[in-house]
């Protein structure tokens, strides 16, 4: 998962969290080189931007490594569009290359 420059350190505020120390080592390993905070702003930033309407403008045509189809069981957004999928529709799952599988229109 690549770093995400949002601003500059400067223009960022300090924020405590508790997290279990087990949690933190395993982070810091993930992370390698680039530090576990940075790994935890790109976590929380892809939470952000996959729960908004502004994720679904994120995902570009060659983000999508595979995709099959489906049958929508509750009401969609397409990933790519942003065009709605009725439920009981046909649709697609797109694989993204970041392992997400996410929901595109059939048109």
């Amino acid at each position: 998962m690549p770093t995400l420059t949002r601003v500059s350190t400067t223009d960022m505020e300090v924020t405590s969290i508790r997290l279990e120390r087990s949690l933190k080592e395993k982070l810091k390993s993930l992370a390698g080189d680039r530090g576990y905070q940075a790994l935890i702003r790109d976590i929380l930033w892809q939470y952000v931007e996959q729960s908004s309407a502004e994720g679904h403008a994120q995902i570009q045509p060659n983000d999508i490594c595979a995709s099959f189809g489906a049958v929508a069981e509750r009401d969609q957004v397409c990933a790519l569009t942003g065009h709605p999928i009725s439920a009981h529709a046909p649709m697609r799952l797109g694989l993204t290359a970041q392992g997400r599988l996410v929901p595109l229109s059939v048109e």
